[in-house]
């Protein structure tokens, strides 16, 4: 029988994992992944994310590709699911299957990416992996000034980790903003079409020198023109950063 395209919706704690990409020399989500498709379905199986996440860096929502005949526990997707969950480990989850045409791609197709970034200001040792600890609050006000000059489309090259090859550093952003959550912790959310490697936490780390460090709100303007990655702020910690949404057209 003729193989089908499906996708998967994933979500994972990060803490663990180099990564969402398969590495030479370190664990990742999608080495786990393809482990346990592959004991399932008896096949080899190779999958294909909606993108990259860090190593440390949380997904609540990820979609991954792969192609199978819809036989047997494949045409099944409650079982499957249950089947495929029993065979990952404990942080990592799949969520649902769903069939896609043929030339689906869990990565090109994809319309948006979103992202947060949790900050608490309480030590607490119960949620110091998923957040991270600063001891003194920002001016989210004038973070949130800031903000407003990331949105659109540009070249956001002084984000990128160096020496990545992409084919470009332009992406476009259509929400960046800091809220309250709960009146204790603060969580920066943004949402564009695509993100270069290490973007987000550079982005915090650079509202943090303006939030904390007194700089004008201007200077996010200032480091965008400058591309250069020397002039923005250190990369906050990764295991505040969760990948929230991935939106395709077709889900």
């Amino acid at each position: 029988m003729d193989k089908r395209r499906f996708f998967l919706e994933i979500a994972y704690f990060g803490q663990s994992y180099h990564g969402w990409q398969v590495q030479n020399n370190a664990i990742s989500v999608q080495e786990v992944l393809n482990v346990a498709l592959e004991t399932l379905l008896r096949e080899p199986i190779e999958t294909t994310g909606a993108g990259r996440t860090d190593t440390g860096v949380h997904a609540k929502q990820l979609y991954a590709h792969f192609d199978a005949a819809p036989v047997g526990i494949l045409a099944k997707p409650e079982r499957f699911i249950h089947s495929l969950n029993a065979l990952l480990p404990f942080d990592v989850a799949v969520k649902r299957l769903i069939e896609v045409a043929d030339d689906a791609h869990a990565r090109f197709d994809a319309t948006h990416r979103s992202y947060e970034y949790h900050l608490h200001f309480h030590k607490d040792p119960f949620i110091y992996p998923y957040s991270c600890f600063m001891r003194d609050r920002p001016d989210v006000d004038k973070m949130n000034e800031a903000a407003q000059f990331l949105l659109g489309r540009q070249d956001f090259e002084c984000f990128s980790k160096s020496h990545t090859q992409v084919f470009t550093n332009i992406c476009d952003i259509r929400r960046a903003e800091w809220l309250w959550h709960n009146e204790q912790d603060l969580v920066f959310h943004i949402t564009a079409d695509r993100f270069l490697r290490n973007m987000v936490r550079a982005i915090v780390g650079t509202s943090l020198e303006i939030g904390l460090k007194g700089k004008p709100a201007s200077f996010m303007q200032e480091v965008i023109k400058s591309k250069s990655r020397g002039k923005a702020g250190v990369s906050v910690p990764a295991h505040g950063l969760y990948l929230t949404e991935v939106a395709y057209p077709y889900i």
